[in-house]
């Protein structure tokens, strides 16, 4: 009972605590550590990355960057005025750069840095393609999912102390907590949550592509080339992100949509 009450009383604090806004969903997130402690550190981080890797600059391809996240993220500003989130981005400051690397892969850094590797391109092979992977990238950082996941290993770590605090007297007991917490809470529900973002991100990033003037039904195609790299994949309730047919399926519902948001803003054909 002691436990429970402990466990009840972390989660009612955890929640009081969640005070930002998805301007996506609506929804109220988990957000321990702000925007203003976040942003200088991922801006330090991102020129420390810079400066230890190879930037492509002046090249058609570092071009075709920049040009896709400039659209992105005009995009992404356009949503966001309509939808009454005016400001929201003052304090993001984009950056978008070309690495050579051979890893297929891009990421966007909270407040809005962004790193294409020139691995991915082949898979990406259009602007279109690269709008996809951008889309989605920025997409994690305006929904704030970086701050989520800070905030939610908080949590975690926050429920588990508070579990051992309370069976510290009970040596069985506690042993047992700890290897059901371990293994339930990063299954049951700290991987689920990163799939839920993925899958969050993957929808965002299509209306994003498609308000910038970019075809949303190239994302599909994108994730059926990067399906046919082969390669293992754990089971995806053990995975950080959904499956590949599950995000070929659920892109492909969605297109329709994301054109139709898209033709609120006046876009009606897509590159």
């Amino acid at each position: 009972m002691k436990l429970k009450k402990t466990l009840i009383a972390t989660g009612v604090a955890a929640i009081v605590l969640s005070c930002a806004t998805n301007p996506f969903s609506g929804k109220k997130t988990m957000a321990f550590v702000s925007n203003d402690q976040l942003f200088p550190t991922s801006f330090a981080q991102y020129n420390q990355f810079l400066s230890e890797n190879k930037v492509v600059t002046g090249t058609a391809d570092a071009n075709m960057v920049t040009r896709v996240g400039q659209k992105i993220a005009k995009a992404a500003e356009r949503y966001l005025d309509a939808n009454g989130y005016q400001g929201y981005l003052n304090d993001y400051k984009w950056e978008y750069n070309l690495v050579n690397d051979e890893t297929v892969n891009a990421w966007c850094m909270p407040g809005g840095k962004i790193v294409v590797y020139t691995g991915i391109l082949p898979v990406t092979k259009s602007e279109a393609g690269l709008a996809a992977v951008v889309g989605h990238e920025v997409a994690h950082a305006l929904a704030n999912h970086g701050q989520q996941r800070m905030s939610a290993a908080y949590v975690q770590q926050g429920v588990a102390l508070a579990g051992n605090v309370a069976l510290s007297g009970d040596q069985k007991s506690l042993d047992i907590f700890n290897q059901a917490y371990g293994v339930g809470s990063q299954v049951g529900v700290m991987l689920p949550f990163s799939r839920s973002h993925e899958t969050e991100a993957d929808e965002i990033g299509l209306y994003l592509m498609a308000i910038a003037g970019y075809n949303p039904d190239e994302a599909a195609e994108l994730w059926k080339r990067m399906n046919a790299l082969g390669g293992e994949a754990p089971p995806e309730m053990l995975s950080t992100h959904p499956s590949n047919e599950s995000r070929i399926a659920n892109l492909t519902a969605l297109a329709p949509k994301a054109k139709a948001e898209a033709a609120k803003f006046g876009v009606t054909s897509f590159k």
